[in-house]
C-alpha cells in the first residue's frame, strides 16, 4: 500500500489483493447537455433545487447559479452542502421550510434540480420546465414529470454546462426571490427571541443560540420532530460543520444514538445531540452508553412535555390533543444521577450561560431546557384542508371544556399569528 493510501487488503486465494478507491467521472452526453442548455437558455426565470447530491461541487453550482441568474433552494439534506457562503440561497421549501424557498419554487418557469430526490411533490410548480440531474438513474421523474432526465454528477454536469449557456440572464426574479428571503429570514429571526415574562422559552431561541455558540466544525444532529423543524431554520451548517439525521426516513429518537456514532467517529469534534424530551425518553439508556464509553457529547432537550409535533400533525387534521402529553423527570436531574454534567433552564435569561457551560465541559453534558408547548411550526403553504382541521381542532377543543388550551396558544404565538 502506498503512504497515506485508503485500501482495504484482503486474501484472494492466498494472495493479497489492495482495493484503492475510485473517482469515476459521470458525464451526461453532449446530446444530453445540449438540450439541457436550450430549456436553461430559453427559461426566464429559472431555480435550482439542491440536494445532498450536489457533494463536494459547492463551487460548481453556485457559479451555474449566477450564470443562470437562479435562486438556490435547498434540500434538508442538502443544506451543508450548499447553503453556505453562497449569495443566491433562499433557503429551504416543503415542510420543514419556510416561505421564500417556497416562492423562489412556485415562481419559477423553469426548475432544475440537481442531486436531489426531493419527496414532496405539492411543492413542486405546476406549470414549469423541469430538468434533474441526479447519479441514480432510478430516481429520475419519480416524484414529478420531468421535461429532461439526466445521469449525471452534479459537478461535471455543472462543469459541462456553464459555457453552453448564455451569459446575459435578466436578474428580476433572481433579486425579487433574495429580496423576500431578506424579508422571511429576519421575521423567522424575530420569533428566536427571549421570552416574555414567566412563559416558557421559544424553542426558535434555543436552536439560535445553539448556532452561535457551536464550534465552527461541530456536527449537529437533531431529532426527527420539532427538533428538526429548528435545526432546519436555525442552524448554519456547511464548511466546517455537518448537519446529519434522519432525514431520509424519518426515524424518531435519532439525535442521541447518531450523536454517540458521531463522537467515536470524530472524537475530536464537537457533537451536539438536539433530542426532543419524547425521543430522549425512549432511548433513555443511551446516556449511559455516554458515562460508559466517555463520550463527550452534548444533549440539549428541548422539553415541552409532549410529543409536539404530533400534537401538530393532529390540530391540523382537526383533532382534539390526546395522549401526547409527557410525565417528564427532571432530565438534568437524570443525568447528573449517571454521571453527566447536567443543567436544568427554565428562564431564557439562563439560557445562553447553561449552554455555554455545557459546551465548554470536557466530558458528556445534558442541558434541559423548558420549551413552549405551544408553539406552532407553521409550513410555507397551508392548505384549505389544513386551515378547516385546524377551525375543526379549535371548536372540538372549547366544546370539550378545554378552552385554556386555546389561551395558551394564542398567547404562545401572538407574534406569529398578529
Amino acid at each position: 500500500m502506498l503512504p497515506g493510501d485508503v485500501a482495504l487488503a484482503r486474501a484472494v486465494n492466498e494472495r493479497t489483493v489492495v482495493v484503492s478507491p475510485t473517482q469515476p467521472r459521470v458525464v451526461p452526453s453532449d446530446g444530453e447537455l445540449r438540450r439541457a442548455a436550450a430549456i436553461l437558455n430559453a427559461g426566464r426565470r429559472t431555480t435550482i433545487l439542491a440536494g445532498a447530491g450536489v457533494g463536494d461541487a459547492h463551487d460548481d453550482v453556485v457559479a451555474l447559479a449566477d450564470r443562470l441568474a437562479a435562486p438556490i433552494v435547498h434540500t434538508m439534506r442538502g443544506k451543508d452542502r450548499i447553503e453556505f457562503e453562497n449569495p443566491f440561497d433562499v433557503g429551504m421549501t416543503g415542510l420543514l421550510g419556510f416561505a421564500s424557498g417556497y416562492r423562489a419554487m412556485d415562481s419559477s418557469d423553469t426548475l432544475l434540480m440537481l442531486g436531489t430526490d426531493f419527496p414532496y411533490q405539492q411543492f413542486y410548480p405546476q406549470d414549469a420546465k423541469i430538468i434533474q440531474v441526479d447519479l441514480r438513474g432510478e430516481q429520475l421523474g419519480r416524484r414529478t414529470p420531468l421535461d429532461l432526465g439526466i445521469v449525471g454528477d452534479v459537478g461535471e454536469t455543472a462543469r459541462a454546462l456553464l459555457p453552453l449557456l448564455d451569459g446575459d440572464k435578466n436578474r428580476d426574479h433572481l433579486d425579487d426571490a433574495r429580496d423576500h428571503y431578506a424579508k422571511t429570514r429576519a421575521r423567522l429571526d424575530d420569533l428566536a427571541t427571549e421570552s416574555r415574562g414567566d412563559r416558557p422559552i421559544h424553542p426558535q431561541y434555543v436552536a439560535r443560540l445553539v448556532d452561535e455558540l457551536a464550534s465552527d466544525d461541530a456536527v449537529l444532529i437533531p431529532d426527527v420532530g420539532s427538533p428538526v423543524i429548528y435545526a432546519a431554520r436555525y442552524l448554519h451548517a456547511g464548511g466546517g460543520r455537518r448537519l446529519i439525521g434522519s432525514f431520509t426516513h424519518g426515524t424518531m429518537a435519532n439525535a442521541l444514538s447518531h450523536g454517540i456514532g458521531a463522537q467515536k467517529a470524530f472524537p475530536d469534534r464537537q457533537v451536539i445531540a438536539l433530542s426532543g424530551d419524547g425521543g430522549l425518553a425512549m432511548l433513555l439508556g443511551e446516556l449511559l452508553t455516554l458515562t460508559q464509553h466517555r463520550l463527550p457529547v452534548k444533549v440539549v432537550v428541548f422539553n415541552n412535555s409532549s410529543l409536539n409535533f404530533i400534537e401538530l400533525e393532529m390540530k391540523a387534521a382537526g383533532f382534539v390533543n390526546f395522549g401526547t402529553e409527557l410525565k417528564n423527570p427532571d432530565f438534568a436531574a437524570v443525568a447528573e444521577a449517571i454521571g453527566i454534567k447536567g443543567i436544568r433552564v427554565e428562564r431564557s435569561a439562563d439560557l445562553r450561560s447553561g449552554l455555554a457551560d455545557a459546551f465548554a465541559h470536557p466530558g458528556p453534558a445534558l442541558v434541559d431546557v423548558v420549551t413552549e408547548r405551544d408553539e406552532l411550526s407553521i409550513p410555507p403553504k397551508i392548505t384549505a384542508e389544513q386551515v378547516k382541521g385546524f377551525t375543526l381542532y379549535a371548536i372540538r377543543t372549547v366544546l370539550s371544556g378545554r378552552g385554556d388550551e386555546l389561551l395558551d396558544l394564542a398567547t404562545a404565538n401572538y407574534r406569529q399569528l398578529f
